[in-house]
């Protein structure tokens, strides 16, 4: 299992960017994938989550209405686009999934949500 993402980098508050997670190494249609964040000092917290077929999808509630989680099952990649950002949104972002029990977990891409 392998998952990249990219997309991260410094935006400015009220901006916005959209973050991507390259999967391989397994039946990616098969999984729901999520999306975690980590701020420095705070521990990793789940962003956003959506179902195999890309029917349902569910939110944190601080950054509902401000994210959206989708994916396309024939590229084997997950996106996540944020828009309105802002400094609380500052973190690393993980692309995961839960593969045969395990969750694995994407080496992450630094956002920095300032002026």
């Amino acid at each position: 299992v392998q998952l990249v993402e990219s997309g991260g980098g410094l935006v400015q508050p009220g901006g916005s960017l959209r973050l991507s997670c390259a999967a391989s190494g397994f039946t990616f249609s098969m999984y729901r994938m999520s999306w975690y964040r980590q701020a420095s000092g705070k521990e990793r917290e789940l962003v956003a989550g959506i179902t195999s077929a890309g029917d349902r999808r569910d939110y944190a509630d601080s950054v509902k209405g401000r994210f959206t989680i989708s994916r396309d099952n024939a590229q084997n990649t997950v996106y996540l686009q944020m828009s309105s950002l802002n400094a609380e949104d500052t973190a690393v972002y993980y692309c995961t999934v839960r593969h045969i029990g395990v969750r694995k977990w994407g080496q992450g891409t630094q956002v920095t949500v300032s002026s």
